[in-house]
């Protein structure tokens, strides 16, 4: 699927969680989020007429999104994977409290070399669910 450079993503963030199991959503949505934002904001710097495509997949509990922009790429910071929260409280953060979100949600962040596709993965295991809570 492919949308315009927009922040109003809720539609195609809905449609992204279909497959998704229920007990998931609201960690998988924040992350998605992000990374659309991302896209949108930093890539295609909300330019209307440049796209977002995103590619997903679902299988046997594992999923995977492929984000791609149209922007100018984008270099990670290599150790924003091990940010401490208090790393991207700053004024000089390395890492950004958007990728921060992304590290700590999904197993897997990575970009491709020209820095414009961004591949997420996510194992989802089961919740185990005590039977104490309603």
């Amino acid at each position: 699927m492919s949308f315009a450079s927009t922040l109003y993503l809720s539609p195609i963030l809905e449609l992204l969680l279909e497959a998704v199991p229920q007990e998931w959503h609201m960690e998988v949505r924040l992350g998605l989020q992000e990374a659309l934002v991302n896209a949108a904001k930093h890539g295609n710097a909300l330019d209307p007429g440049k796209q977002v495509e995103v590619r997903y997949q679902i299988n046997n509990g594992e999923c995977t999104w492929i984000i791609v922009d149209q922007g100018c790429g984008f270099e990670p910071p290599e150790v924003c994977h091990a940010c401490e929260a208090e790393d991207w409280i700053g004024d000089e953060q390395e890492c950004g409290r958007g990728l921060f979100i992304l590290h700590q949600i999904f197993d897997q962040v990575a970009w491709s070399p020209c820095g414009t596709e961004l591949h997420l993965r996510k194992q989802m295991r089961h919740i185990a669910r005590s039977p104490y809570l309603i």
